[in-house]
């Protein structure tokens, strides 16, 4: 991973991560780096032995030979298109420049020495950056933000999806992987958080097609196809993959296997592109994924309300037994025109989503032991369009403008069966009741923004730009002019130093909860906690990040990063029913800071990477949504600023890789400490340390294709049993552990 604020002048310092720094506390885990240091010892011996032992037979040395030649060959045949398409690409770069944001990066390299490689998920490879926290449900946080992120592939913006809990964007498809985050520049409004900047593999990068076979523990079963390839002026690259697993959710309890947790997914992915001179060419992105998921249960719960027909002594009648389900789709396609001129370069996308959470209730079992049943479908459509430019109006100054709107239409339908009750909540009725209620929500979203790049020398740039955002609803209309500012000196070759203050706008999410179904459901078990339900409102806040990169010697880096936000209405999501479909709430005031410190070291097929980060969050007086809230709760945060429940005050990774031509062997080590529970988020979940190892093989000059990679991992090697969270907290419903000790195999064949 790598922190730019402005280019590396190494290549290999591309995939850059942060060394942990201890704390002297009694959470301080240092004895987990003893174990992380015992690891890389036995993986440092065993690849001396590796290394020393391989040979290349003289037979193999012809055949390489005319291989060779032959690449050369067919690299000569297409180097014009590789050149043009090259251009096209670093003019598109040019037009999405990060002028002083912190950025953060990961590569091909540094995913396949991630625990799971392809194979993982895409939240375990962002787990590998900075400031990075992991949560339930996949979830990341990214500088105490829960949420906020703006996804883009190949620098085209990916329309919000529903805050489920499916990762529908595919590991497989990158080629490498940025996070932005800091005091961004105009250019990006929002989701603020962070951007997560995706490039993925094309026809023209792609060495080779891939089949691969994935499987292990909890029933891991999950096959993938990667095919690509260029022809001309046209490109494309595709991915097909396929998960079944029994981890589809964390698992409820401290158990080795989670009850009722099958997943069954399926993704695909596309990437064409047609080049209709050197300076103009029209792409298409499109993606489509489906996920089955059962919820996992509690067993040994005891029953609490009574159902007409059913008897509490009846052996089906247990928690084990539920049987709640949830499916998620999301289908996004997005076209774009780009232009590239000799000072000037556009893009124009327009761009469309949609997506749709379907949860099944179990409708006897969830009657009787919470009083509900509720079938739930939750589904929106996005439309949008983002043209951006950038023009070289002098040569110390280029311009960059652009214009993004977008339309969001949500709808919530609910089927309930609930119980009546009286005024203290007592059940009154054994027969339940049907309730309908059919909801719908819009938003309009639209930013204009306007940039200058000045480079005042060749030592100082300085980055300074408006934005203007406007947000209209259903439930709500605001709008903000940001300025944004930054600075970024390089008073040395190796020292780069960076300043700067943003004015942020983060709309909410179209799920306003309306008074009438509040009403509705008045009088049953399924009643909200009061009446109160003020509209979310839009998030501003003022932000400001100074940090500094140094490269200790070309192959070693150390980077010191701090922030601060202050924030009106600052938004939180929270899970408030069985279903797991997160909805936005504010606080009235909130404040969040923190600093990260790292190094990073690569040399050869070596590479040792460490991060360590910290947080602290503030938030006061719940101003919106109130309803999901209990009266207690309500005051006592009206009257006290609570750390928020995705606060992971503390996190660290770290691993060391050797990779070679035959050989690819890692230790890797998440750390995690700091995230809230209890009335008010006062209390805070125990710290945990997870260890992960795997090594690949490669088969070269196979029968049938060209390699054969054969791989293993384990993952949480000690087998450490860890809670990330116990159901308590604001926003929090369910109690979930992190995944017990897995070891997995996958054989991939390129052709």
């Amino acid at each position: 991973m790598t922190n730019r604020s402005l280019p590396s002048r190494r290549a290999f310092l591309y995939s850059n991560c942060y060394i942990y720094q201890h704390i002297h506390s009694e959470n301080s885990p240092l004895r987990s780096f003893k174990k992380f240091a015992l690891c890389t010892a036995l993986l440092a011996g065993f690849l001396s032995t590796a290394q020393a032992s391989e040979t290349i037979p003289a037979t193999d040395r012809d055949d390489a030979a005319s291989k060779k030649k032959q690449a050369h060959a067919e690299k000569a045949a297409k180097q014009e298109q590789i050149t043009v398409t090259g251009h096209l690409d670093q003019a598109r770069g040019r037009i999405f420049p990060r002028l002083g944001a912190v950025s953060y990066g990961i590569d091909q390299r540094q995913i396949q020495a991630t625990p799971q490689g392809q194979n993982a998920s895409f939240s375990q490879i962002m787990l590998r950056m900075p400031g990075v926290v992991q949560d339930s449900y996949g979830e990341v946080h990214v500088r105490g933000e829960h949420g906020g992120l703006t996804y883009r592939v190949n620098g085209v913006l990916l329309p919000e999806g529903l805050n489920g809990f499916g990762q529908e964007l595919d590991t497989r498809i990158i080629q490498s992987v940025d996070l932005l985050t800091g005091t961004l520049p105009a250019q990006f409004g929002f989701r603020t958080a962070g951007i997560v900047d995706v490039h993925t593999k094309t026809g023209s990068t792609l060495k080779s097609n891939q089949l691969s076979l994935y499987g292990g523990s909890y029933n891991t079963f999950a096959p993938s196809l990667q095919l690509g390839g260029s022809k001309g002026r046209f490109e494309y690259f595709t991915t097909f993959s396929f998960n079944r697993n029994t981890i589809g959710i964390e698992n409820p309890t401290a158990s080795f296997r989670a009850t009722h947790d099958l997943t069954q997914q399926g993704k695909g992915f596309g990437y064409f592109s047609w080049r209709l001179d050197d300076n103009n060419r029209i792409s298409l992105l499109t993606s489509a994924s489906y996920a089955d998921f059962e919820l996992p249960n509690t067993t040994g719960l005891q029953p609490v309300y009574q159902l007409e027909g059913t008897s509490w002594n009846d052996p089906s009648v247990q928690s084990r037994f539920l049987n709640d389900s949830q499916t998620e789709q999301n289908y996004y396609a997005v076209v774009s025109y780009q232009h590239s001129a000799e000072k000037l370069n556009l893009q124009l996308s327009p761009y469309f989503r949609y997506g749709r959470i379907d949860y099944t209730p179990d409708p006897v079992r969830d009657l009787v032991f919470q009083g509900v049943a509720e079938h739930e479908v939750n589904d929106f459509t996005t439309g949008g369009a983002q043209f951006d430019l950038s023009y070289d109006v002098a040569p110390d100054h280029t311009i960059r403008a652009g214009l993004l709107g977008q339309y969001t239409s949500e709808r919530l339908d609910t089927n309930s069966l609930v119980f009546p009750v009286d005024s203290e909540g007592n059940q009154t009725a054994t027969t339940p009741l049907r309730l309908i209620d059919n909801t719908g929500n819009w938003s309009a979203e639209a930013g204009a923004y306007i940039q200058d790049e000045y480079r005042i020398n060749r030592k100082l740039t300085f980055n300074y730009g408006l934005r203007y955002d406007r947000f209209a609803s259903s439930f709500g209309n605001e709008g903000q002019l940001s300025p944004r500012a930054n600075m970024v000196w390089k008073p040395f070759r190796s020292t780069t130093l960076h300043i700067g203050y943003s004015r942020y706008f983060a709309p909410p999410s179209p799920q306003y909860v309306y008074p009438s179904t509040l009403a509705h459901f008045a009088g049953t078990t399924n009643a909200a906690a009061n009446l109160t339900d003020t509209a979310t409102k839009v998030e501003t806040s003022n932000y400001v990040d100074a940090g500094i990169l140094q490269h200790i010697t070309p192959d070693l880096q150390i980077t010191v990063d701090a922030y601060s936000k202050w924030a009106h209405n600052l938004t939180d999501l929270g899970q408030f029913g069985r279903a797991v479909i997160l909805a936005p709430f504010s606080y009235r005031r909130g404040h969040v800071y923190g600093a990260e410190f790292g190094s990073a070291w690569r040399h050869g097929p070596w590479s040792v990477f460490g991060n360590f980060s910290y947080v602290k969050t503030a938030a006061r007086d719940i101003n919106s949504a109130e309803y999901q809230f209990a009266p207690e709760e309500l005051a006592y945060i009206r009257l006290h600023a609570i750390q928020l429940d995705h606060q992971g005050e503390y996190t660290a990774s770290a691993g060391t890789s050797y990779s070679s031509k035959h050989h690819l062997a890692y230790v890797d080590f998440l750390y995690g400490y700091g995230l809230r529970s209890g009335f008010a988020n006062l209390d805070k979940q125990p710290q945990y340390a997870i260890f992960n190892i795997g090594y690949q093989y490669t088969l070269t000059h196979v029968p049938l294709g060209r390699d054969l990679k054969i791989r293993a991992d384990v993952v949480n090697l000690f087998d450490k049993r860890y809670q990330l969270r116990d159901g308590s907290g604001v926003g929090i419903y369910q109690a979930q552990y992190g995944q017990r000790r897995g070891t997995y195999f996958s054989l991939v064949s390129d052709f």
